[in-house]
């Protein structure tokens, strides 16, 4: 399932459980999935986080290689 995919069935679940016309082991049965999904959206920001560079200049404004985003400096 892609991130997109994740995002909208979340969304849909959320949905769900906000119109509080679910019976109880069903909104049960929701949140459990809801908090999978949840949880590997997160693993994929994570991820691309961790793949996020940003690309360091000399002084002339040259490209001289990259570092991770979130770094100082």
């Amino acid at each position: 399932m892609s991130f997109e995919q994740a995002l909208a069935a979340l969304e849909g679940i959320v949905q769900q459980l906000e119109r509080g016309d679910v019976p109880l082991d069903q909104s049960i049965s929701l949140y459990e999935r809801g908090e999978a999904l949840r949880a590997a959206c997160q693993q994929r920001l994570d991820a691309a986080q961790a793949r996020i560079e940003r690309i360091v200049t000399a002084a002339d404004g040259r490209a001289t290689g990259t570092r991770p985003f979130d770094t100082e400096g």
